[in-house]
Formats: structure tokens, C-alpha cells, sequence
């Protein structure tokens, strides 16, 4: 699986998790795995399952550049993006930032409303300078 299928699928199960909280991130990905909604796949796996020991972190470094917006108060498809993406740019060295952030935007065009994506690049781009300057 491309790494651009693979974002996509764990932008999918990070979204379907918010609709599943009695379940764990681990039931999730079988139960996708099994229903053949998904392949299982090594990086997919990584981003999925690091998002989501890293949440809380990644939250927080989102919401200190969403300008009011809470990471609850965005709408799920939105936050599911931000996430894989600031996940990328925190623990990925491999992918260079530009490139999460361009991929953030597309899944943001394809999934999302029409003014979502400028709000994804803006907040994407102010991680990607707080990191760069840490």
C-alpha cells in the first residue's frame, strides 16, 4: 500500500474511532482488517497506532495554533487529518513536513468542507514552525 492510501485508511479508522469509544484502538484495526475495509499494512499500523499513543500530545500542539478552536470542537474528519500529520512531523524524520501538510490538504479537499482545508494548511504550517524552531 502507497503511503497516500495509507493516510487515507488511518485518517478512516481515526474518524470511525471517535464513533467507537468503547472499543480500543486495537479492536478497531482488526475488526478492519477482518471486514477486508482495509489491508493491513506497516506503516498504516505505525501512523495508526502511534497517533494514538501520542494523542494527548499531539492535541495539545494542535490546539496551541488552532486560534480558538479546540481539537473537540473541530469536526472529526478535520482533527483526524491534523493528527496524522503533526504525528508525521513529530515522529516520522523520514517524511519531510511539506509533504504532511500537502497531504493533510488533499485528504482535507477530498473529505471535508470547502473552507476546512485552508484552516488545516494554516494550523498545519504553524506546527511545522514551532517544530522546526524547537
Amino acid at each position: 500500500m502507497k503511503r497516500k492510501e495509507a493516510r487515507e485508511n488511518a485518517m478512516c479508522l481515526l474518524f470511525e474511532q471517535d464513533f467507537r469509544e468503547n472499543e480500543t484502538p486495537a479492536e478497531i484495526y482488526e475488526i478492519s482488517i477482518d471486514n477486508k475495509e482495509t489491508e493491513d499494512d506497516e506503516y498504516l499500523r505505525r501512523v495508526f497506532f502511534g497517533v494514538n499513543e501520542h494523542m494527548e500530545k499531539i492535541d495539545e500542539v494542535i490546539g496551541r495554533h488552532s486560534k480558538g478552536w479546540k481539537t473537540d470542537r473541530m469536526s472529526h474528519i478535520s482533527r483526524a487529518i491534523q493528527r496524522i500529520a503533526v504525528y508525521e512531523m513529530m515522529f516520522e524524520a523520514d517524511i519531510p513536513a511539506a509533504v504532511s501538510i500537502n497531504e493533510a490538504v488533499e485528504l482535507s479537499k477530498k473529505y471535508d468542507d470547502e473552507k476546512a482545508k485552508r484552516f488545516v494548511n494554516g494550523v498545519l504550517n504553524a506546527v511545522k514552525d514551532e517544530l522546526s524552531n524547537e
